[in-house]
C-alpha cells in the first residue's frame, strides 16, 4: 500500500514538474504564432484607427503578427466578453478603452464581464481628449455662439455620437447640461457613420475623440469650435478649450489600453507590455499619435490596473449625472 502511494506521489510530482516545464516553454516561446487583437467597434472609427497605428508597432516589437478583429456590438461590450472568454495563452488581446472599462458598467444593467476580475491589465497606451466640431455652414465660430444659437431655436438642434453610452453621447450629455441647452442625441453605430452625416450636414455637432475629429478638421470637412483638454493642444494650438470658452471645469479625456484574459501568464503579460512601452517610446509613432491630439501614456499592468478602478468610480459619476442608462 505504501509503495503505490509513492508511485501516486511520484506520478503527480512528475505531472507538476512537467506542467511547470510546458509553461515556461510556453511563456519563453511567446509569440509563436500570429496574436488576434479584438477590437469592439467598428472598422474605420477613430478607436479602430488608433488601435492599429499603435499595436502595429507593438506587433514589429514583439517580432510577431497581429491580426486585427472589428467585433462591435453594445459599446463594446460584446467583443470584451469574446475576449474574457477566450483562452488566456497571450494569443487573444482586447483593445479596450474607457468605454468598455470605465462607463459602460455604470451604463449598462449587465455587460456580460468583470473589467477587473475577467481581465488582465497589459498596459495603457494613450490619453485622449476630445474636439467639438460643427457641420460645414453652421453659423458658430465659438461655443458661445453655438449655445446663443441653440437657445434662440431650442430643440431644433441635433448632436451625433458614435452610440449610446460611448464617450461623445455622454460628453454630448454633459455639454447640454452645462449649457443649458436642449439637443436631440442622434446615436450612430461607431464614430466613422457619425462624421460622415456630420460632414454631410444631416446633424449639427459632435463631441468626439481626437482621432476621430482632428483628420476631419485638418481636411476641412468640419469646423472646429472647442477641445476637452484641461490645456490646448499643441497639434491644435489655435483652437480653445471648453473652459477657456466658459464652461468652468469642462475636461472630458478618454483613454485606451490593452488587455487578456485572466489567468494569462505573468511572463506573457510582461512581454506584450514590454513591446508596447517600446512602441509607445517610438518618436515617428509618437509624432503621428500628437498630429492625431493623442498623447503616449505608458504604464505598467499594476499602474493600469490600478487606474481601471478609479476610472470605473469617474464615469459612473459622469453616467449618473447626464442620467444615461441601457438595458
Amino acid at each position: 500500500m505504501a509503495f503505490q502511494n509513492r508511485r501516486a506521489l511520484m506520478a503527480i510530482t512528475c505531472c507538476v514538474i512537467a506542467s511547470g516545464a510546458f509553461a515556461q516553454n510556453s511563456v519563453e516561446s511567446y509569440p509563436n504564432k500570429p496574436v488576434r487583437v479584438v477590437i469592439p467597434f467598428v472598422a474605420g472609427g477613430g478607436g479602430d484607427n488608433q488601435a492599429r497605428l499603435i499595436l502595429t508597432k507593438a506587433a514589429q516589437e514583439l517580432g510577431q503578427n497581429f491580426v486585427f478583429e472589428n467585433v462591435a456590438g453594445a459599446g463594446g461590450n460584446v467583443g470584451a466578453v469574446m475576449v474574457s472568454r477566450a483562452t488566456p495563452d497571450g494569443y487573444t488581446l482586447l483593445y479596450g478603452t474607457n468605454g468598455t472599462h470605465g462607463i459602460n458598467h455604470a451604463l449598462y444593467k449587465n455587460t456580460g464581464f468583470n473589467p477587473l476580475k475577467d481581465f488582465e491589465a497589459v498596459g495603457r497606451l494613450s490619453s485622449i481628449p476630445a474636439m467639438l466640431v460643427v457641420r460645414p455652414g453652421l453659423a458658430a465660430s465659438n461655443p458661445g455662439e453655438l449655445v446663443k444659437l441653440m437657445k434662440e431655436k431650442p430643440g431644433s438642434f441635433s448632436f451625433a455620437s458614435a452610440g449610446n453610452g460611448t464617450t461623445s453621447h455622454l460628453t454630448g450629455e454633459m455639454f447640454k447640461a452645462q449649457a443649458g441647452v436642449e439637443a436631440v442625441h442622434i446615436p450612430y453605430k461607431g464614430g466613422a457613420p457619425a462624421m460622415i452625416d456630420l460632414i454631410g450636414g444631416r446633424v449639427d455637432f459632435m463631441i468626439d475623440v481626437m482621432p476621430n475629429t482632428a483628420p476631419q478638421v485638418r481636411g476641412d470637412r468640419v469646423k472646429a469650435l472647442a477641445v476637452t483638454s484641461a490645456q490646448r493642444l499643441g497639434s491644435f494650438p489655435n483652437i480653445p478649450t471648453l473652459i477657456e470658452s466658459g464652461m468652468d471645469g469642462f475636461q472630458v479625456t478618454a483613454w485606451d489600453a490593452v488587455f487578456a484574459p485572466a489567468g494569462t501568464p505573468a511572463g506573457i503579460v510582461q512581454k506584450i507590455n514590454t513591446a508596447l512601452n517600446k512602441a509607445l517610446s517610438n518618436p515617428e509613432l509618437r509624432q503621428q499619435l500628437a498630429s492625431r491630439g493623442s498623447e503616449v501614456y505608458p504604464s505598467s499592468p499594476t499602474e493600469l490596473s490600478r487606474f481601471i478602478a478609479t476610472e470605473m468610480e469617474r464615469w459612473g459619476m459622469a453616467v449618473k449625472r447626464a442620467g444615461a442608462t441601457i438595458d
